[in-house]
């Protein structure tokens, strides 16, 4: 378990400035006894599942949230979990019922996890008064109510009618304000962290808050649309950022260089040139691949060679940083002291385009063994280290894409400023 820092208090950062949030571990450690208390806590056990049958793919989230379910239990709690599965808009799904996350839950604990068939309501209520100390009990897909992503107090209210005490683990939908995640918070004495919430702010936080430096952030993915306000920001924390993926091809463009069939965005153009602008002005070292593998067309068996970044030929589309920007990379990262890692650096999926991106995975595990920290920001990211077999050598992996992006341009999240002060 990831232990509380002090009495349980942890630096987060919000906007730029020094935010201590309550653990559950520091409420105990305050005096406040979870024995026969119903714990209403807020998992993300939005799992991968195989469509075909159905059964669990992946169960890291799941793994993930027993430090806090099991300290929970261990101090005779009542715990209620709440969590959403799928997209399901609002409306019942049957293929995304939480049973079988229950299920397996509980074969990791040990110990049987009912799965009720609503999250609100006389049934649950119900059951949930039945509950013994140390019980856990999962409800049904909170998104199954149209009210819940609308952040609907009275649904709120409803949710956490039993509980005294709510504790929010999901961190990946930390940035939402639905009513599971913010709303409950309104309506109970106690709202605070647990143990995987505590981690994500404590290493999310550090590194846009009071990083070890050089802070370095690598930035990658299809497009700079969706990653512009997160650069612009790191623009003003970091020492070094670098870019690869597709979005570097917009900024190829912008300095007027060839860029074949490769993916643009043309309206980016302009603010392209904007960042590298601002990056020159405050003296950030911003960092693009000095060459490329192109490939004649989007396929994992293209025809492919590796060109400098000005030199893609007509009709051709770059598919990942090449070997000589990998190791130019590879050089300033390992001069780091942190970095933080959000994108790949090419199509890693297909293995002939995977090199740019195994190679950042790999120089990011040696920052770790050098005494740096290695924070990998969710998403894609995370498929990438994992596929590169180094996950076990970063420092910090993110449960949550969007959540870490909008923590590390130092955005207020609604899940974690509703929790209690430390």
């Amino acid at each position: 378990a990831v232990q509380g820092a002090g009495a349980g208090a942890l630096r987060g950062a919000a906007e730029g400035r020094r935010s201590f949030k309550k653990t559950v571990e520091g409420l105990v450690g305050g005096g406040v006894s979870l024995h026969a208390k119903h714990v209403l806590v807020r998992v993300d056990f939005n799992v991968p599942v195989d469509k075909k049958d159905g059964h669990i793919t992946d169960d890291t989230r799941v793994r993930a949230a027993l430090p806090t379910i099991n300290f929970l239990r261990d101090h005779g709690a009542k715990t209620i979990l709440a969590s959403h599965f799928g997209r399901p808009k609002g409306k019942v799904n049957d293929a995304m019922r939480m049973a079988p996350v229950a299920a397996r839950l509980g074969e990791l604990m040990g110990s049987s996890v009912p799965a009720l068939t609503d999250c609100i309501g006389p049934e649950v209520e119900s059951h949930l008064s039945s509950m013994n100390s140390g019980d856990v009990v999962m409800l049904e897909n909170v998104r199954f109510h149209p009210e819940e992503e609308r952040n609907d107090p009275a649904f709120a209210a409803q949710l956490a009618k039993m509980a005294s005490i709510y504790v929010n683990d999901a961190f990946g939908t930390a940035h939402r304000a639905h009513a599971s995640t913010e709303g409950v918070a309104h309506h109970v004495e106690h709202k605070v962290c647990g143990y995987l919430m505590e981690k994500e702010l404590r290493y999310l936080g550090s590194a846009v808050d009071a990083p070890k430096r050089p802070l370095a952030a690598v930035i990658g993915g299809a497009k700079v649309s969706t990653k512009i306000t997160v650069i612009e920001s790191l623009l003003d924390k970091c020492d070094v950022v670098v870019l690869g993926g597709g979005m570097i091809f917009t900024f190829f463009k912008a300095q007027g260089l060839p860029v074949g069939a490769s993916l643009v965005e043309d309206d980016f153009l302009d603010m392209a040139k904007a960042l590298m602008a601002k990056a020159e002005e405050k003296g950030v070292k911003l960092l693009l691949p000095s060459d490329v593998v192109a490939a004649a067309s989007f396929a994992a068996d293209a025809e492919h060679r590796t060109v400098p970044s000005g030199a893609i030929p007509d009709g051709w589309l770059g598919l990942d940083i090449g070997p000589d920007a990998t190791a130019a990379f590879g050089e300033e990262l390992r001069a780091c002291s942190t970095v933080v890692w959000n994108g790949p650096m090419g199509v890693f999926e297909w293995d002939k385009f995977s090199h740019g991106t195994v190679g950042v995975a790999r120089t990011l595990a040696e920052v770790t063994s050098a005494g740096g920290c290695s924070i990998i920001g969710g998403g894609d990211s995370v498929a990438a280290v994992e596929k590169a077999g180094l996950a076990e050598s970063m420092s910090h992996i993110s449960t949550g894409g969007g959540a870490s992006l909008e923590m590390l341009e130092g955005k207020v999240l609604p899940g974690v400023a509703a929790l209690d002060e430390a």
